[in-house]
């Protein structure tokens, strides 16, 4: 029999004053819930294993709490500063799942739409890493599987039979009535830098290509310069889904005749406005899927003409790549950016594009983010040798193939002029060997 629907607060005293919790990354969390949970006061030692937060509570300040982060966001570089229990757990997105099956939750919960007719409750904004993980431990006695669900929150698909996004009101132990929708993210306005890496970019994508983009400014600029141009019939095979992904589809660009699950854009997660949210609806042209399945470079490489486009903080000479750190720092994540740049990897029809402005502003000072080598304390995120193609505003430099040398002076020609001849002369002591003067 399915549970009776209770209230935020009467799910939230279920948990004990010990205990783990399990939590989807960003719009798959349960707003009500965790708001629910940060009025409580009593926590002793509450482990928390999550993603990207999306969601306003005051659970992770609560002296007792630890929350172990996958993806720092605004709000968990927020929480750091402020001094709270917070990690670091560095791993690839796809590597959520297995890392939630190695150390289960006793309390696993989600957001998701209200069920329909049969009793399915889509899980709305997000498939990720954690679908498994909520089935287990619906199946466990000795475990929680707690469910909000609100109009607010999209009812979208997955692949059925294989992947049906969807969680059944006889799998749930919990059912919160919830009012409060996902956290609409503005979208970032682009600046004349972000219209020319675009521009730049623009060359490497063929009508008919497969694509995956992320978010930012960058990203919206391309989408949106691909919406508006002549030329079509794009895939879309994207860990997130944007607000850029809805404007290829209602512009007609979108055909996703891509070789592998043929007729749908495919993706893990959607972040964006309020207005992509509504346009999901009950939208059978997208269907949301597992990590597992849509970040894995095997995948990746059999759609026709995968082009990935991802960002970058920093990128050195030999095209080592610094992207979710600074100053060693953490700043972000790993997310799906190493698997995107390693799927297209093994085919020349396929391309991986790296974007970011030549420069930026620290402390007043105008610094080069393409560098002649990283300090010491630097975190490289993708190596040398899976690097295939870096634009910033001033062009495109195709690394791939390339030797030491080569690679050096063709990042140098797309970094800011003050810095091409620091970095020329850096890329002629790597081709001979010499290590960097510090």
């Amino acid at each position: 029999m399915p549970p009776t629907p209770v209230t935020p607060a009467d799910a939230a005293a279920l948990l004990q004053t010990r205990d783990t919790l399990g939590i989807p990354l960003g719009p798959g969390q349960p707003p009500s819930l965790l708001a629910a949970l940060g009025q409580r006061t009593d926590w002793e030692d509450l482990r928390v294993a999550g993603a990207l937060l999306a969601v306003g509570t005051e659970l992770f300040s609560r002296p007792g709490v630890h929350y172990l982060s996958g993806f720092f966001g605004p709000f968990e570089r927020a929480l750091r500063d402020q001094g709270a229990n917070i990690s670091f757990a560095p791993a690839d997105f796809r590597r959520f799942a297995p890392l939630l099956e190695k150390s289960p939750p006793r309390v696993m919960v989600t957001a998701a739409s209200p069920p329909d007719a049969d009793g399915w409750c889509s899980l709305s904004l997000h498939a990720g890493g954690t679908i498994a993980a909520l089935r287990a431990a619906g199946a466990d006695p000795d475990r929680l599987l707690v469910v909000e669900t609100s109009d607010r929150f999209p009812r979208t698909f997955g692949a059925p039979p294989e992947h049906r996004h969807a969680l059944h009101v006889d799998e749930i132990d919990v059912l919160v009535a919830g009012e409060l929708g996902p956290i609409a993210l503005p979208e970032a306005p682009a600046g004349d830098v972000d219209e020319a890496i675009a521009a730049h970019a623009r060359r490497f994508i063929a009508d008919g290509a497969t694509l995956q983009t992320g978010i930012g400014s960058i990203p919206s600029a391309i989408a949106t310069r691909l919406a508006q141009d002549e030329g079509g019939g794009y895939g879309l095979h994207t860990e997130m889904f944007t607000d850029g992904c809805m404007r290829l589809h209602e512009a007609g660009k979108v055909t996703n005749r891509k070789g592998h699950l043929d007729g749908v854009s495919v993706t893990t997660f959607a972040f964006g406005s309020q207005e992509l949210y509504d346009w999901l609806h009950e939208n059978r042209d997208v269907a949301f899927l597992p990590v597992e399945h849509v970040n894995a470079p095997e995948v990746i490489a059999r759609n026709a003409g995968m082009v990935t486009i991802n960002g970058a903080l920093a990128v050195d000479i030999h095209g080592q790549v610094v992207a979710d750190t600074i100053d060693g720092g953490q700043f972000s994540g790993i997310g799906g950016a190493e698997d995107f740049i390693a799927g297209p990897g093994t085919s020349l029809a396929q391309r991986a594009l790296l974007c970011l402005p030549s420069t930026t502003t620290v402390g007043g000072e105008v610094r080069s983010r393409i560098v002649p080598w990283f300090g010491p304390g630097a975190v490289i995120t993708t190596p040398r040798h899976q690097v295939d193609v870096v634009i910033t505003e001033h062009g495109a430099a195709e690394l791939e193939g390339l030797t030491v040398h080569q690679r050096g002076l063709a990042l140098a020609e797309i970094a800011a002029p003050a810095f091409r001849d620091e970095l020329r002369e850096a890329a002629d002591r790597a081709s001979k060997g010499r290590s960097p003067v510090i």
